[in-house]
């Protein structure tokens, strides 16, 4: 029997967490074959050992790549376009970085199913719980970008205020044999991939969690109070706006500008997203970030309004934070 998908799975010292990654790929409930293609992008901890005691035992299965030498600190922002996608033998390629895991054992056999009765769409994807980097709270919340089952509009797509999960992307693996340019130069993987498919056929949503999503621990104090170097922080999310900005460009293009507004919408969240962590938070306040400012989460909107509104107050608050993470770390 043919592969029917090729799971794609970037990773790079995701010890902890790769192995719940492949056991989850590993349990999929299907009547189809599937492959799982890893790329390990050199890492410095276990990881390298774990995948290959887990290709050891399922060598008909899982097919890795190691690098000897870190191709993101090369240039390679996108690995799995660069490496996983043109080995792919699968009809359709699933998506999942090796710090997430996929938690519906149908998954795969729900969007396969969906996209062979559907030949009019390129691509699938659906809700995601989020947890926590060190497990400590199992299902944080949930990352629901919209709310209920169906084809995405272009424009919910383009401009959207809520990422969709990267482990929750299915899609035609014929469309990306051949990915633009303003994929492979764009900082992230997930959203050029999906303004391309977008371009290639229809979307679905399945308002469902079936995998997760990993975040840090610190949230929205780290961002706001832990700022470290604020002059390469700022520079930092310079290049990361000016990027953004220049995909959004380069895809309005290619689509005939049929999506300007949404388009512009989309530059003008990125921007705002950008003066927040680079601590210009005064742009909270600014008439036409005032939907964008709401978009936030609830604990980061009233940091945001107590730094500009009550700073003295702050000021105290956040002393006491360092001295809470100090005593943490000792």
């Amino acid at each position: 029997m043919s592969v029917l998908v090729s799971i794609s799975c970037i990773t790079y010292n995701h010890e902890k967490y790769i192995a719940e990654a492949l056991d989850s790929f590993l349990r999929q409930d299907t009547d189809f074959e599937y492959e799982i293609l890893i790329h390990d992008d050199a890492s410095t901890d276990g990881t390298r050992g774990i995948i290959e005691a887990y290709a050891a035992r399922y060598g008909d299965v899982i097919r890795p790549i190691f690098q000897e030498e870190n191709q993101y600190q090369k240039g390679v922002t996108n690995p799995s376009g660069v490496f996983n996608f043109p080995r792919a033998r699968g009809k359709y390629i699933a998506m999942c970085e090796g710090d997430d895991f996929w938690i519906d054992i149908r998954k795969l056999r729900t969007q396969a199913a969906y996209m062979e009765a559907h030949p009019e769409c390129s691509m699938c994807c659906h809700a995601a719980r989020i947890v926590s980097m060190d497990d400590s709270f199992r299902e944080l919340a949930q990352l629901r970008p919209f709310h209920n089952d169906g084809r995405l509009s272009p424009e919910m797509l383009i401009s959207k205020p809520v990422n969709i999960p990267t482990s929750s992307l299915f899609f035609r693996t014929e469309y990306a044999k051949e990915l633009p340019d303003w994929y492979y130069s764009c900082p992230v993987g997930d959203i050029p991939l999906q303004l391309y498919m977008l371009l290639r056929g229809d979307i679905y949503y399945f308002n469902k969690p079936m995998s997760t999503y990993r975040v840090g621990n610190e949230g929205s104090w780290n961002s706001l109070m832990n700022r470290g170097d604020e002059a390469a922080i700022a520079e930092r999310w310079d290049r990361h706006f000016d990027a953004m900005k220049r995909l959004y460009e380069a895809f309005d293009r290619d689509s005939g500008g049929r999506y300007g507004q949404a388009v512009q919408e989309a530059v003008a969240r990125e921007r705002f997203k950008a003066d927040i962590n680079k601590g210009r938070y005064e742009a909270a306040l600014e008439e036409e970030n005032r939907t964008f400012l709401q978009e936030l989460p609830a604990a980061q909107r009233s940091l945001l309004k107590l730094r500009l509104r009550w700073p003295g107050a702050y000021t105290l608050l956040e002393k006491g934070w360092r001295f809470l993470q100090s005593r943490k770390q000792s």
